[in-house]
């Protein structure tokens, strides 16, 4: 009996636990160079296996099998989360101790979290879409953005932090996971963009209108200005900075920063060096009409952004972390609150272009448009 390409997909994710639990019970398969033979090889076989669920049909994207890569590797994600939150036990204990240590710690369980259960589910109803012919570009890219960030922060995080004086073979399958996702972004950045059809007078008019008269817009504005200031506070904070304010700030309000486990600063420098050029190429976005590559890039942003925030204030608040580097009990709401304004501004960002794309269209001529009213 052929199973439909999507429920192929979950039912090969689903046999990670069964993996991942035989495995901890064979000792002889728990070296560290065997463990990073068999992710190969297992990641090799669901690809292979993959293939065999769309065999039947005429021609295949070739994201669909990242999608079924990345869908066995979420449900991995998931088991791990469980695991150290202490739902389930035996399935993870040997890959921790010759694997990744690192996936213990508060970041990898939130960051495991947020793979195993928004990326798995973003995974499958991509794949869902796909085979039944419908569009998934918009979807794709915002798991592209969040997938981007989560790897770059993760890699980062362990060559610069505790765990880089001892890394094991195993870490090193996190490498063509991020070029995965990056080629799948590539692939999805040179497919047509899902656009609206407006009639050509409609986008005159909503684009001769002032900032000021776009009420929404101009309160996006605002926020990405205050998203821009805070960025590049706590990315000089992450620096180390010597101004007093800087100081009392990763000591009173954010001292998670100062964890040595490299995941924190590293979630800073990004946010400074790539997230910060975003936002203030957004402040322009929604200054000068036709910029049409606001539809893609506030998805991938609002992705990256959603997913770092998740982990970083996830990992601020969680028990794993040492009680010292957790927000400060009297500071918690202010910060809380700070960082979920931020986090809520590419996101609402993303929503209002992908509902309204009206002033990002490019604008038509009034010759072309005049041709075309005739014509009709």
């Amino acid at each position: 009996m052929d199973f439909p390409p999507e429920i192929s997909v979950f039912i090969l994710s689903l046999t990670a636990p069964f993996i991942l639990y035989t495995i901890n019970q064979v000792s002889f398969l728990q070296d560290p160079q065997v463990i990073l033979a068999i992710g190969i090889t297992v990641l090799t076989t669901i690809f292979l296996l993959a293939n065999l669920s769309v065999k039947s049909q005429k021609s295949t994207d070739p994201l669909f099998y990242v999608f079924a890569v990345f869908s066995f590797t979420s449900v991995i994600s998931i088991t791990n989360a469980l695991q150290h939150t202490g739902f389930i036990k035996g399935f993870m204990d040997f890959y921790i101790s010759k694997g990744e240590p690192y996936l213990s710690t508060a970041h990898c369980i939130m960051m495991s979290f947020w793979d195993g259960v928004l990326h798995y589910a973003l995974l499958l109803v991509m794949v869902h879409r796909m085979t039944a012919g419908k569009p998934f570009r918009s979807l794709a890219l915002l798991w592209a953005g969040s997938m981007t960030a989560s790897q770059i922060v993760l890699i980062s995080g362990v060559v610069v932090g505790k765990y880089g004086k001892n890394i094991i073979p195993a870490f090193w399958r996190n490498a063509p996971s991020l070029v995965l996702t990056m080629w799948a972004a590539a692939k999805l950045f040179n497919r047509p963009r899902e656009l609206s059809i407006i009639p050509a007078d409609k986008v005159e008019a909503e684009q001769k209108k002032a900032l000021l008269f776009r009420p929404t817009d101009l309160l996006l504005t605002l926020g990405l200005i205050g998203s821009i200031i805070f960025t590049a506070f706590r990315g000089f904070v992450a620096l180390e900075c010597s101004l007093d304010f800087c100081f009392t700030y990763i000591f009173q309000y954010e001292p998670y920063m100062k964890d040595s486990v490299g995941f924190p600063k590293v979630t800073m420098l990004v946010f400074l060096f790539y997230v910060l050029p975003i936002l203030t190429a957004c402040v322009y976005g929604l200054h000068a009409p036709g910029c049409t590559w606001m539809l893609d890039w506030t998805l991938v942003l609002a992705g990256a952004v959603a997913q770092m925030q998740w982990t970083h204030l996830g990992s601020s608040v969680h028990p794993r972390t040492p009680f010292t580097y957790r927000i400060p009990r009297d500071e918690w709401r202010q910060v809380v609150t700070l960082n979920l304004l931020y986090t809520a501004v590419p996101v609402l960002l993303a929503v209002r272009c992908y509902m309204d794309q009206t002033f990002f269209m490019r604008s038509v001529p009034q010759e072309q448009a005049s041709n075309g009213k005739k014509k009709n």
